[in-house]
């Protein structure tokens, strides 16, 4: 390992974000919305402290392993959640520390739980910063850093193969820099076409940016307590619920249906992408059929809700807390199960979903049929013994991890529903759960303990699990 090389990697992503922090000193001057100097000061303290890490790394590493990757990829989420807590201490938005870092952690994780109430009364340049945050946190600033890296004389390829979510996929180009160019230049187009749509839909020119950049990165944060329940506009919720699909969808096929001119065609030989469809157009008759005999919901709201839950967003139009216990409980499932591989949503993932179905489906067969030959497909693919393997493991550890969160957050004081459902909530980075914290509700009446729990918990699932357990191996740590 090379632990220099991964203070001063951690340093350039730490002089990054302290850089984007001038960006919402800039909103605040436009907007004459206070807080300039604040933001100035944040910044200008996070770059000084990426400096000096960088400086007592001594230089860019000439090479990084996969464990340089692992050890970097964990930290600088912890350490990103961290720093970005900075500017609401400076500006006074939030004094308490823990819920400064849990806002922060939410915004970066793009899980989109939130301890501020009162956001139609806040500052833009604080409303801005929290949209960015997620922005940034979307795709992964890791991903960005990547392509930066090789200018600076760092190679990426360690750092991509730790971040990149989901099982193994193929690279879209043979160079991981060209890679996470193309992956930005997709997700910042997609920003622009959601907030230019959003501002034609009615929203002001503010507002359709930070629910565009929000909306993109599966995140939830609103500029208004309503949510997107705020606009009460049919034309701006089926808006919502077209980029929130389209976001939740892999990159990779995207790119790869960009190719052909956007071909429906190239999206539907997807086997998760058909099954993620599937999925979501269930749960949504399934939810309608419950609902059938309340008056509360509209067809419109329903649909937003569940695709927003389903996609891990988190955004809302009405208080679905207050649904039957049959449709909150399949909100409860579907946060598990989460968006594609490759997305910017959180959640198991569909296609892991998918595969252990398989699994267990053969298993099945093995039964009647004990020396047949049965494989786990995925379309033409043969689904080798190791990746199946990885998935069960995979599972086992994020229940696993899931109960001990849970149980945490209860042994803090909270009550059962809220406790196992603000678990879900942040280990899958979807933001409301139910109880206390609902989507009519937020975090901030929960004790620092639960905060704190939610807060590694949030990390976590934006790690993915296996990033953070690999680092607990002795043998990690050995030459």
């Amino acid at each position: 390992m090379h632990p220099k090389g991964v203070i001063w990697t951690i340093g350039v992503l730490v002089m990054l974000y302290g850089a984007s922090m001038m960006v919402p000193a800039l909103v605040a001057l436009y907007y004459d919305a206070g807080h300039v100097a604040e933001f100035l000061e944040a910044g200008g303290i996070v770059i000084l402290l990426g400096a000096a890490m960088m400086r007592f790394g001594g230089g860019a590493p000439k090479r990084l392993t996969h464990r340089d990757g692992f050890l970097i990829v964990a930290l600088a989420w912890l350490v990103l959640a961290l720093i970005g807590a900075v500017p609401f201490w400076t500006t006074g938005t939030l004094p308490s520390m823990v819920d400064a870092m849990f806002e922060s952690a939410s915004g970066l994780t793009t899980t989109g739980a939130t301890v501020l109430s009162g956001l139609d009364d806040l500052p833009r340049s604080i409303l801005f910063w929290r949209s960015m945050q997620e922005w940034l946190g979307g795709m992964g600033i890791i991903v960005l850093a990547v392509a930066v890296m090789p200018l600076l004389g760092v190679g990426g390829m360690q750092l991509f193969k730790a971040e990149t979510p989901g099982p193994v996929k193929d690279k879209l180009t043979a160079r991981v820099t060209e890679t996470a160019k193309l992956l930005w230049y997709l997700y910042l187009g997609m920003t622009i076409v959601c907030a230019v749509a959003y501002s034609f839909g009615g929203m002001n020119t503010f507002d359709a940016i930070n629910h565009a950049m929000c909306t993109v990165a599966i995140g939830g944060f609103s500029t208004h307590d309503a949510s997107f329940g705020y606009f009460d506009s049919p034309t701006l919720k089926l808006m919502g619920v077209f980029f929130m699909v389209l976001a939740g969808i892999n990159f990779t096929l995207h790119f790869a249906a960009a190719l052909q001119g956007f071909s429906l065609r190239a999206y539907f030989r997807d086997e998760e992408f058909r099954t993620y469809i599937i999925w979501i157009s269930v749960l949504v008759i399934l939810i309608s059929l419950i609902l059938a005999s309340s008056e509360n919901d509209k067809a419109i709201d329903v649909l937003f809700n569940v695709v927003a839950v389903a996609t891990t967003t988190g955004f809302a139009v009405s208080d679905y807390g207050q649904w039957p216990a049959g449709a909150t409980l399949l909100l409860l499932l579907t946060m598990f199960v989460g968006a594609c591989a490759g997305s910017t949503g959180g959640g198991m993932k569909v296609v892991r979903i998918l595969l252990l179905f398989r699994q267990g489906v053969r298993e099945i067969r093995r039964l009647v049929h004990p020396h047949g030959v049965i494989h786990v497909k995925m379309g033409s693919h043969r689904i080798t013994s190791n990746v199946t393997e990885a998935l069960w493991g995979f599972a086992v550890l994020f229940i696993v991890c899931y109960l001990i969160i849970a149980v945490l957050v209860a042994i803090s004081g909270v009550d059962m529903v809220t406790s196992f459902t603000a678990a879900a909530a942040c280990i899958t980075n979807t933001g409301p759960g139910f109880g206390q914290v609902g989507p009519a509700d937020n975090y901030q009446s929960l004790p620092d303990m639960a905060k704190s729990v939610l807060i590694f918990g949030m990390v976590l699932g934006r790690l993915e699990i296996y990033t953070f357990f690999v680092l607990l191996i002795p043998e990690f740590w050995r030459n």
